[in-house]
């Protein structure tokens, strides 16, 4: 399919690049392509960007068939732009998709309506330190229908900005706050895709957690409220002696291509890299006999991000005497050296538009 193309007759007036602020500043222009029974997705079109005129019945609004993705494109020294692993950004999108009865897109479609998008603002894209353009492609469902069904229709839609650090403590460690009370997802249910009601279900313990000066919240497993499972906003590492552990892919945890990367990474350079399930005790006691090493948490938008602190139960403990550690900087250094071509790129991650 043809993306057709309409430019914006009104460019907005660009912030500057200290003052950004992360999901609060848009690009000139967005992606639109429609779903509809017999036809298909179909009329992918890059327009000015612009509110969407919905009627209130919409089944999205309603019963929560919506899910979305999250990347960013990078500005090189040399001024060129690069993707991070796109293809896999598309192949989660559509396995949430599945997961909430929407139709799945066209993998190269998804792909080159994201590079097609970037380039027309490429002028969008900040090229100081640490800023990118943030890309979110979305699909929800928009039958004017009140009842609980999948929907026939749908839009699916990117719309980009630009962005500095999303934690306003940046690379410097974080103090996370562990839930003991709610519940995030269990298995079989959304916690491993990118569905917006996933979401929802952790706004209550994210605010709670703030009110408490926590930057965000590590979920415990919704049945025994014991083993690990992510960050609100990310997917979490720990370093526990010489090994490095992140909680197994159950069903009910985000399958993130930062957590990917990282541990393709960490292998490569000949560390012990476990997936398997540990507990909130387990993180203790290894603080406690000396050999909790770093914890830190791995996403698309903070990239790394190491952790300081934990509160579990009201017991506060210090990680790493509150630095980064040296496999957190290292991940970091190479991840955004590849990310920003200080790096060569011997992994064929990138893609350039």
């Amino acid at each position: 399919m043809k993306i057709t193309v309409k430019k914006t007759d009104n460019p907005k007036q660009k912030p500057a690049a200290n003052k950004l602020v992360f999901g609060s500043t848009f690009s000139d222009h967005m992606f639109i392509c429609d779903y509809s029974p017999g036809k298909g997705w179909h009329d992918p079109r890059i327009i000015p960007y612009q509110n969407l005129s919905l009627p209130p019945s919409i089944m999205t609004i309603h019963y929560g068939q919506s899910i979305f993705e999250g990347l960013k494109a990078y500005k090189t020294d040399d001024k060129k732009v690069n993707l991070f692993r796109p293809v896999e950004n598309i192949r989660r999108l559509n396995a949430s998709c599945l997961r909430v009865c929407i139709p799945p897109v066209d993998e190269q479609l998804g792909v080159d309506a994201i590079k097609a998008l970037v380039d027309i603002d490429r002028d969008w894209i900040p090229d100081e330190a640490d800023t990118s353009l943030y890309i979110r492609p979305f699909i929800f469902a928009t039958d004017p229908y009140i009842g609980v069904r999948p929907s026939n229709t749908y839009s699916f839609v990117i719309i980009t900005g630009p962005v500095g650090a999303y934690y306003k403590e940046g690379i410097n460690p974080v103090k996370i706050y562990v839930e003991s009370n709610y519940v995030r997802a269990v298995i079989g249910g959304l916690g491993e895709v990118k569905a917006s009601a996933n979401y929802a279900a952790s706004l209550k313990a994210q605010v709670d957690a703030k009110e408490k000066g926590y930057t965000q919240v590590l979920w415990l497993d919704g049945i025994k409220k014991k083993y690990i499972e992510e960050v609100g906003t990310m997917n979490v590492f720990f370093v526990i002696g010489d090994e490095v552990v992140t909680p197994a892919l159950t069903g009910s945890i985000l399958p993130g291509i930062t957590r990917k990367s990282s541990m393709e990474l960490i292998r490569s350079w000949g560390y012990t890299m476990s997936e398997r399930c540990i507990s909130i005790d387990e993180i203790y006691e290894a603080f406690d006999k000396g050999i909790l090493r770093e914890v830190f948490g791995t996403g698309t938008a903070a990239v790394i991000s190491p952790v300081g602190e934990l509160n579990w139960n009201g017991r506060v403990i210090t990680i790493n005497n509150g630095k980064i550690g040296p496999i957190s900087q290292r991940l970091y250094d190479t991840m955004t050296g590849i990310q920003y071509g200080k790096i060569p790129d011997t992994l064929g991650w990138i893609e350039t538009v």
